[in-house]
């Protein structure tokens, strides 16, 4: 029987997974992107102190995800093209699966994904999300899905952009690279869509340089 990667429950993100992403984000996230990138944090100040939150983030390279959760600091499911969980690499469809991600259609979303961000809500953790739906070398803003915003009026939830600044690659010894996390003032879900997604746009372009195209 094939795997539903898109359905969770509220018992999925339950004591152990909390546990497990904890010790995963101590012990190889903070050391990775502390010692290899050097990494910085700006706007911490701007996090909600409620879960029910979606953290959107530019997208350029596989270290987002991590890097959104070193920033904030806080337990956050993503929504992840199903491709990932089924990766050659037995060890990236683990990561991803056993750290909370849950798969999406990006052309359609169906209704299990809906009721997983649903159960994401009913817990103490956050959605993170990508609105531009797939990793971009170019430095431009552009081409973004509205899912985000679906899902933010669905369930009444604020959005947080997280610019990711300064990534030119991967890093290969101590320090080579430095990263900025620039997290935004949160967009309340009850603005209208183009203004949701043009403030999002904006903090994203503003923080990195990259070229609005929105």
């Amino acid at each position: 029987m094939a795997k539903n990667y898109n359905k969770r429950t509220e018992k999925d993100y339950g004591f152990l997974r909390k546990l497990w992403y904890k010790i995963f984000i101590i012990t190889v996230v903070n050391p990775v992107l502390r010692l290899l990138y050097n990494i910085k944090v700006e706007g911490r100040e701007n996090i909600p102190q409620k879960s029910a939150v979606i953290y959107a983030g530019n997208h350029v390279s596989y270290l987002d995800p991590p890097i959104i959760t070193y920033a904030v600091q806080k337990n956050i499911a993503y929504m992840a093209k199903m491709e990932l969980f089924k990766d050659k690499s037995k060890l990236l469809q683990f990561l991803v699966h056993s750290l909370g991600a849950f798969a999406v259609n990006r052309e359609k979303p169906e209704l299990a994904t809906f009721k997983t961000v649903k159960a994401i809500f009913n817990t103490t953790w956050s959605l993170g999300i990508f609105p531009q739906g797939r990793i971009v070398n170019e430095p431009v803003i552009e081409n973004i899905t509205k899912g985000f915003v679906l899902f933010a009026k669905k369930f009444k939830a604020d959005i947080v952009p997280v610019a990711i600044c300064g990534y030119d690659g991967y890093a290969h010894k101590l320090f080579e690279k430095n990263i900025t996390a620039k997290i935004g003032k949160a967009i309340s879900y009850e603005l209208p869509e183009n203004e949701i997604i043009r403030l999002w746009a904006e903090h994203i372009s503003h923080s990195t340089g990259f070229k609005n195209n929105i």
